[in-house]
């Protein structure tokens, strides 16, 4: 049977429910079994598609196109094993079910009430990774807080789920805060103890404990909150402060988090860890040989989250590179054809960020035509790639209104448009371009030599597309189209020639880059960009 560990949070949001779930599960995964991760989101929206990065940073897109919670990257980064849209789930899905199931006639007249068929729908949903016979551990996230009154049903649920598949066949960790106080110079518990009585008001004792510290714990403080919070010592999991968040899966083990879910939950501890390679990362990680500055020129900067995935690539090609990538976030919004000068001088490459909407478009158009010129490495994801697109059209066809209809619906040269399926589209959520499509790469080209294959797969999230009106106009003049998709001549990369690194795609490369398989676009930036430093 399949085992089912749910990670709750309390005291205060922010701790690392996704980090410390991550981390676990690639302890399980080193052990030899099959564990996937699933996120329990409490808010009211279907998905995250049609939310502000400033309100929930970025919106990560699986393979099967569902646009999930950004911990889902997390996810994919540490177990290097696809998710999909069962990998996350929101209240607002949760009711949405529910509701049409009502319109059906499914409850034959009853009253449609919170318990049972709201928490009877989040049972079923932890069950379909768990019945899908692939994963031996299904660990599931729930979001936000013990107490919050959004997340009531969710734990309802799981109280209800553990009773009916028994407690070693389930087992709850909860993760909590053990703050210091600097005027007492001490740590304190009674936050944790407050979560874990709120817990069991609501009939879950949890299981173990990992509390969160800016200091060791002690015996005496792991032996307070073992009494108080009625569990056992070995329990108690410290879960330190740490300089990345690829350093957690070590700390847990050196914690023996994975021995002691193992134990409660009655499995073989079979084999060992098996973690050499994600040292052998860490230790590229931690010493690098040499150093790049590289702009992230985007229109959220003020939420590093809101680009979490494209920095996490920026670490990965950093080490495969045993380099460190300082990233400079530059708010496009700021970026003038008088001061890009000064802005982006001594930048070793400039990466033009994905966003959507007129604020800031033209703050990246000038970045992108500063890199162009002076030849320094530029690589542009989505509407960055539609960006040099518009200013290789403005500045070098001479084409001088040239636009995204998106921008400029009324523009004289419509060299971005939005794709002919989605101009009858009227609902926003979950309408666009989403998901993982083939793309065929042009022999000799740069993208070829990259990837070292002709045939690729990447993901995507957009509405609007490279004019193919404008294509020939293009090619002449040295922006190559090297990336085709084979079903509809959609341009998926723009490559320039005689530019050390030119490239841009329309698809989103940092979506599939992990520390076991660092993306290839991502790990031939930085060393362009490495290049161009040394040249300098």
């Amino acid at each position: 049977m399949t085992k089912y560990i749910f990670v709750t949070g309390g005291v205060t949001s922010s701790l690392g429910k996704g980090i410390i779930s991550a981390s676990l599960a690639k302890l399980l995964q080193s052990r030899g079994y099959s564990v996937t991760i699933q996120k329990f989101d409490p808010y009211i929206n279907i998905d995250p598609g049609t939310l502000n990065p400033y309100e929930h940073g970025e919106c990560y897109v699986t393979e099967d196109g569902a646009e999930t919670d950004l911990d889902l990257g997390h996810y994919e980064r540490f177990l290097n094993t696809p998710t999909s849209k069962a990998n996350n789930i929101t209240t607002g899905r949760i009711y949405q079910n529910v509701i049409n199931k009502e319109r059906e006639g499914a409850f034959l007249g009853k009253t449609v009430q919170v318990v049972p068929h709201i928490t009877d729908e989040i049972k079923r949903n932890i069950r379909i990774l768990g019945e899908s016979g692939q994963y031996d551990i299904v660990i599931t996230e729930l979001g936000g807080t013990v107490g919050d009154i959004e997340s009531l049903p969710y734990i309802e649920a799981v109280r209800q789920f553990r009773w009916e598949v028994g407690s070693s066949n389930s087992l709850v960790i909860h993760l909590t805060l053990i703050p210091f106080l600097a005027a007492a110079g001490e740590l304190k518990t009674k936050p944790t103890q407050h979560s874990v009585k709120m817990l069991l008001e609501y009939g879950i004792q949890p299981d173990i404990l990992v509390c969160r510290t800016e200091h060791h714990l002690t015996m005496d403080i792991r032996k307070k909150i073992a009494l108080f919070c009625n569990v056992n010592i070995n329990a108690v999991i410290e879960s330190i402060d740490a300089s990345t968040i690829y350093d957690v899966p070590l700390l847990m083990l050196k914690e023996q988090l994975d021995k002691t879910v193992l134990t409660k939950l009655k499995l073989s501890h079979k084999n060992e860890p098996s973690l050499e390679n994600w040292k052998e990362f860490l230790g590229r990680l931690k010493n690098p040989t040499s150093e790049v500055r590289i702009g992230l020129v985007g229109k959220y900067v003020e939420l590093p989250d809101a680009y979490k995935s494209i920095v996490e690539s920026f670490i990965h090609a950093g080490a495969k590179n045993e380099c460190k990538v300082k990233v400079d976030y530059i708010h496009s919004e700021q970026l003038t054809i008088e001061n890009a000068v000064e802005r982006l001088k001594g930048l070793h490459g400039v990466l033009v960020a994905p966003g959507f909407g007129q604020r800031g478009f033209e703050g990246k158009i000038e970045a992108i035509r500063y890199v162009r010129e002076n030849n320094i490495p530029f690589f542009g994801i989505c509407l960055g790639m539609q960006c040099a697109v518009v200013e290789f059209g403005r500045n070098v066809l001479g084409l001088k209104d040239a636009n995204s209809t998106e921008m400029n619906p009324e523009t004289e040269f419509p060299v971005i448009n939005m794709m002919e399926d989605q101009k009858k589209v009227i609902h926003k959520g979950g309408t666009m371009r989403l998901g993982a499509y083939p793309c065929d790469l042009k022999k000799n080209s740069k993208a070829a030599a990259i990837y070292g294959k002709a045939h690729i797969s990447e993901r995507h999230r957009h509405r609007y597309e490279f004019n193919n009106t404008y294509l020939k106009d293009y090619e002449n003049a040295g922006l190559m189209p090297s990336g085709i998709n084979p079903e509809n001549n959609l341009v998926e990369i723009v490559e320039l020639k005689n530019h050390p690194f030119f490239i841009g795609a329309q698809f989103h490369p940092e979506l599939k880059s992990t520390v076991a398989n660092p993306h290839p676009l991502f790990i031939n930036f930085v060393a362009a960009s490495l290049a161009y430093a040394r040249k300098k």
